[in-house]
């Protein structure tokens, strides 16, 4: 506020404190920001352009992301489990590593750790770019998502090993269906529009059969 960078009606954000589209803390805010859009201030929370540039910049000067390197790859590891050790391509591919798509590694030279989320499940060689994105959240998986989802931005196909038990997400119309069985029944779904919204117990409601805690209708088990 004493920047000019925004008012205090604009500041709404997490309990923990992070606001704007990327959900920066105030501290990324204030050493990390970026004026990407030539306003004058750095503001995360009116157009996305700053927040956007400036969550760039956080991955190159904090997370030290590599241009031109990819995150990793899906890969195939018979018998092999999660090895912390950091081999380059090639030495992972000598040790019978190969890259699920059956394409060569780009830049053999270049290291990677390989991961295992859980057996019977897809295998990933992680190279540096993923731990850069890591440092802006420190999940394991919410990282997987988040690089796995800029693969099918650029066209990407999905994971050729699923999960094991994985299951589809609804379609629009499912959502609707649902939507319109639970305002029959009584709950207040905030429309049928095809949005899941607060509501996240719709599933598990109409498979159970049981009243069950939905927000934000308040209704316990």
């Amino acid at each position: 506020m004493q920047k000019g960078w925004a008012t205090p009606n604009e500041m709404v954000g997490s309990w923990a404190g992070a606001m704007g589209h990327t959900q920066w803390m105030p501290e990324v805010w204030l050493n990390l920001g970026l004026d990407y859009d030539g306003d004058g201030r750095v503001n995360p929370l009116d157009k996305p352009d700053d927040a956007l540039g400036s969550s760039a910049k956080y991955l190159v000067n904090r997370g030290k992301y590599r241009r031109g390197e990819h995150w990793g790859y899906e890969v195939r590891a018979p018998g092999k489990s999660t090895d912390e050790t950091s081999r380059s391509y090639e030495a992972w591919q000598a040790q019978g590593v190969t890259r699920a798509d059956g394409q060569p590694f780009p830049k053999p030279e270049a290291h990677a750790k390989l991961w295992v989320p859980v057996a019977g499940g897809p295998a990933f060689l992680l190279g540096p770019n993923f731990y850069a994105v890591k440092t802006y959240n420190p999940s394991m998986n919410y990282t997987l998502a988040i690089v796995h989802l800029g693969d099918r931005v650029l066209g990407g196909g999905p994971f050729i090993q699923p999960f094991p038990n994985s299951e589809r997400a609804p379609t629009l119309a499912e959502v609707q269906e649902m939507q319109k069985r639970l305002t029959a029944a009584g709950y207040d779904t905030e429309g049928t529009d095809g949005r899941v919204g607060n509501a996240r117990c719709w599933p598990r409601a109409i498979s159970s059969r049981r009243w069950v805690w939905c927000r934000p209708m308040g209704i316990w088990d």
